[in-house]
């Protein structure tokens, strides 16, 4: 199958609540992966950023998309 979006994570289903329209998936992720933000010169030097800094990474999406092979 194929789809727009190029950042993936691999996982594992962690538990389902299914509801009568919507339901919620919370998944584990199961390999580290690699994460790329492009952001402003300014915000990169408000942040002081270095090479080897531990930050957290908030990840603001619109969609998750789950896709069993």
């Amino acid at each position: 199958m194929k789809y727009g979006a190029r950042n993936n994570l691999k996982a594992k289903v962690k538990s389902i609540q299914t509801g009568d329209v919507m339901s919620m998936v919370k998944f584990e992720i199961t390999l580290p992966a690699d994460m790329a933000s492009v952001m402003t010169t300014e915000s990169l030097q408000d942040l002081q950023l270095k090479v080897g800094d531990e930050i957290q990474l908030i990840v603001k999406a619109i969609h998750v998309l789950a896709v069993k092979d």
